[in-house]
């Protein structure tokens, strides 16, 4: 199933940068990012300039889904947390409020409990955050929309001129 479009404005994603620039250094890791379920990248910090982000995001939201039809075979409603441990690198995934992921890149300067630890607090934040904006829309419905006030007798008027 296809998650509707998330809207982020500028105040809440600074909240999010924010958040996953302080993981990155709390929980001494190489890269921190944050994911919708559809595989768009949210925010990122640390070492990103050497790594593909795009596909990295798109690659952790199709993981996630897998694993999701993994849990549901299961008999489970999710497994919110995945470690995948390589030689020099190790990644932390964490389903934040099944909104979205956050994905903590890390290696030997770390550890798998620093990270747990950190993350842990950090999901707060973001659960928060997103809270905050899922309430949000309902203060500005149509009043954001620039299309809002036009009518069909304008457009009419637009193309018989």
């Amino acid at each position: 199933m296809v998650n509707p479009q998330m809207v982020i404005y500028e105040e809440e994603f600074n909240q999010i940068q924010s958040s996953v620039t302080n993981l990155v250094k709390a929980a001494n890791a190489r890269v921190v990012f944050v994911v919708d379920k559809n595989g768009q990248l949210i925010a990122a910090a640390g070492e990103v300039d050497d790594l593909d982000t795009t596909s990295l995001a798109s690659l952790t939201a199709g993981n996630i889904a897998a694993t999701g039809g993994m849990a549901k075979l299961l008999r489970e409603n999710e497994f919110a947390t995945q470690f995948h441990e390589g030689k020099d690198a190790h990644i932390h995934i964490q389903l934040v409020g099944n909104r979205v992921i956050l994905v903590v890149i890390f290696d030997s300067k770390s550890s798998l409990g620093l990270v747990r630890l950190r993350v842990r607090k950090s999901t707060e934040e973001l659960n928060t955050i997103f809270e905050s904006l899922d309430r949000k829309p309902e203060k500005t419905t149509n009043s954001g929309s620039p299309f809002a006030e036009i009518t069909d007798e304008d457009i009419d008027n637009l193309f018989n001129d």
